[in-house]
């Protein structure tokens, strides 16, 4: 086909493919373990299968309300009223999105405007900074405190100008593991109290905590939840990244403008997983025991660890640990990255990507969301590093 001969003037200068998408494609080239992108190697319940052959079946295939079949979003409802003690309405605090990117691309679009101040935490997962830029908005990073990842409160409040509209946190974070403190949750409220600054805080780890440590929801704090937008994923809960089902709560006022970006963007989502999910959520075992589950995976995988060269980062929540290697290497860490996976074949993400600057630390993401037999081979070759 010709090529297009005239002007395109890009809204995003300098984005490329993805690094998820990047070293993904090094892995299968050279046929090495992928702990980059952050999905599960092992099956899916069965039960849960068997929900979406069950209305496939019934014919429940066609599209479903913008807003998201109404038995998910009261089964959501009463998941949120149980756990933390808040009640979202299922009509119009509510909304299933077409997975959790999405969710924060028309949450972004519906806040931001030519000229409106974002601030995000980096290192940050790579969709905030793009969806506030494509919308005309300014991006304004603050960076979490190495080696902690925690946030910096000297630093945040000067960032507030009377322009900033929106403030995006993540706990537990991608790509560090870190949990936002009850404390943390606080000082933000007070930061946002009687300012024009909605906060959109994506928690789709929320079940992915280890331990004994409490996820902090802002739904959980009262002033700070009037301005906020909740992001949620079944694709991380129930180990389904590739169902892209997710969810939205928020204030009536601030859900009418979601909805309104959210009809022209996707609509609805899948139907049948959703009544799937509205059945399976409905038993708290199908998702309560989440965080033991993965923290018994993050153990074996660092336990594998132990006589390797590598040095652990703490790692409090979703599935993924970082691993500090400068005692190996003083490579970059694309570098270090590129040299693992093609002579050891052990694929990761360099962390200095979650940077708008590449800063780079010497550490490597890892996903431990992966089969016994997946971990053990990859400590095993890592430790003959």
């Amino acid at each position: 086909m010709e090529t297009f001969k005239g002007t395109i003037k890009t809204k995003l200068p300098g984005t490329g493919v993805s690094i998820f998408a990047t070293m993904s494609q090094m892995a299968a080239d050279n046929h090495a373990v992928n702990l980059s992108q952050g999905f599960p190697d092992f099956p899916v319940s069965e039960g849960l299968i068997e929900r979406v052959y069950h209305y496939m079946r019934k014919g429940l295939n066609q599209y479903a309300p913008m807003q998201g079949v109404k038995p998910l979003r009261m089964a959501i409802s009463k998941m949120f009223s149980d756990k933390y003690g808040v009640r979202y309405d299922p009509e119009k605090e509510i909304n299933i999105t077409a997975g959790a990117t999405q969710a924060v691309y028309t949450a972004v679009s519906a806040f931001i405007k030519e000229g409106d101040e974002a601030i995000i935490f980096e290192p940050a997962y790579d969709c905030y900074a793009p969806a506030v830029k494509i919308n005309g908005g300014l991006v304004k990073y603050a960076r979490l405190e190495f080696p902690d990842f925690s946030i910096n409160w000297e630093e945040l409040p000067r960032m507030v100008t009377h322009r900033t509209r929106l403030i995006i946190i993540n706990s537990p974070q991608n790509p560090t593991g870190s949990v936002i403190k009850r404390d943390d949750m606080k000082r933000l409220e007070r930061l946002t109290n009687e300012r024009d600054i909605v906060v959109l805080s994506d928690e789709v780890y929320e079940h992915l905590i280890f331990d004994g440590l409490e996820h902090q929801s802002v739904c959980r704090f009262p002033e700070l939840a009037k301005r906020s937008l909740v992001i949620g994923s079944f694709g991380k809960t129930f180990h389904a990244t590739g169902w892209k089902t997710g969810f939205v709560l928020a204030p009536e006022k601030l859900m009418a403008e979601f909805r309104k970006i959210h009809q022209f963007v996707v609509f609805a989502s899948n139907t049948p997983v959703q009544y799937a999910i509205a059945d399976f959520i409905e038993n708290k075992e199908n998702y309560i025991h989440l965080g033991n589950f993965y923290q018994a995976k993050r153990d074996f995988f660092v336990r594998g660890l132990k006589k390797s060269r590598f040095k652990v980062l703490p790692a409090h929540g979703t599935y993924f640990q970082l691993l500090d290697y400068s005692a190996i290497s003083d490579k970059s860490e694309m570098d270090f990255a590129r040299w693992l996976v093609k002579e050891h074949k052990i694929a990761a993400i360099p962390v200095s990507s979650f940077y708008q600057n590449g800063d780079d630390h010497k550490i490597l993401r890892f996903c431990f969301a992966k089969k016994e037999e997946t971990l053990a081979e990859a400590t095993r070759m890592l430790s003959e590093i």
